[in-house]
């Protein structure tokens, strides 16, 4: 099964490309949502996150508190490893079972990995058979984050700056979807894609083929 890496930056999109590769019958394996699950009431990064933050890291339900979390690791880079240390190994066991269960089951065409940090992490580039990237431009994001989330264009920009540049990402990019355009341009580039990983996945294809 032809595996491929879909990242873009914050405001860029890919949650709703994601959504219509699922709709086309992709299997979606998201790390974001993954690491809403390990840090929801009961999940299993709760007891590490208490022993390393305290209870103040937790909401009333018992979640992690992401707006304090995150306030926390933008002004301490040792407390931005603490909390990675603690999430991603969770997230990385849990990717790997689910994607193992995904292929056994042989009811998907190919299956798509939603990483919002793909390019940040090094290893997701060589782990993935492509890399599509969700593209935009940067006055684009910013307008949909703020619009989506209530956030300052200051504070849009800072989570922004801790990100791959949008260069970074074209940079390893296999296959890209322009985001900026109409619904019907990014319907068809999705139409096109899928096309292509349904005929790569059916020949065995596994590889990055187009990379320079």
């Amino acid at each position: 099964m032809l595996e491929i890496g879909l990242t873009g930056g914050i405001g860029s999109g890919k949650t709703r490309v994601a959504d219509m590769f699922a709709a086309r019958g992709a299997a979606i394996i998201d790390t974001d949502l993954l690491a809403h699950e390990i840090t929801a009431p009961g999940g299993q990064a709760i007891p590490a996150l208490v022993e390393a933050f305290g209870p103040q890291c937790l909401r009333p339900d018992g979640a992690m508190d992401r707006d304090a979390m995150r306030a926390v690791v933008f002004a301490d880079p040792a407390a931005k490893a603490r909390l990675e240390g603690i999430t991603h190994p969770l997230i990385r066991e849990l990717t790997t079972a689910r994607a193992r269960a995904i292929a056994d089951a042989r009811e998907h065409p190919y299956l798509i990995y939603v990483v919002p940090l793909l390019v940040e992490s090094g290893a997701w580039v060589e782990r993935v058979g492509r890399v599509l990237v969700v593209d935009c431009t940067e006055d684009t994001q910013i307008a949909r984050v703020m619009a989506r989330n209530g956030f300052s264009r200051e504070q849009v920009l800072a989570i922004m700056a801790k990100q791959a540049t949008r260069a970074q990402r074209l940079a390893v990019a296999d296959d890209v979807v322009d985001n900026d355009g109409p619904v019907d341009a990014l319907t068809a580039q999705v139409d096109h894609l899928d096309r292509t990983y349904r005929a790569l996945s059916a020949a065995g294809v596994s590889v990055h083929i187009t990379r320079a």
